[in-house]
């Protein structure tokens, strides 16, 4: 089973993501507190962290650019979502793995995460 750190400071749609990747076979931790992404990652075993470019008092990319840049978490594969024109490029270039447009179906948003995950080997030693 797949642990996927999710983190969303909405709090219906945290619920629904969570909701929705349990009922698909995902272990998942959700955490509201973007800044402490680095931190949870640095004291779980994670395969995924699914980020929303747009989070409470911090751009979700310089979550990921941390994470990047973080010894011991910087392989993390990270799938970053957002419904913003040019997000794609944005969040792509500050180190994520994938990218998914917002508003998505579940389908997709599976299909991403599969993806993503396979994509991890390329982020491995």
């Amino acid at each position: 089973m797949n642990k996927i750190l999710l983190v969303e400071d909405d709090y219906h749609l945290g619920i629904i993501l969570n909701d929705q990747l349990e009922l698909n076979g995902y272990e998942v931790t959700l955490l509201r507190l973007p800044k402490q992404a680095p931190e949870n990652l640095l004291n779980g075993k994670f395969d995924l962290v699914i980020m929303d470019k747009l989070l409470s008092g911090v751009d979700g990319t310089q979550i990921c650019s941390e994470i990047r840049n973080t010894e011991g978490i910087s392989k993390t594969p990270i799938l970053m979502m957002s419904g913003y024109d040019g997000a794609k490029e944005v969040c792509i270039g500050a180190g994520a793995t994938n990218f998914i447009a917002k508003p998505f179906d579940v389908e997709n948003f599976l299909k991403s995460i599969e993806a993503t995950i396979a994509m991890a080997g390329k982020y491995q030693d």
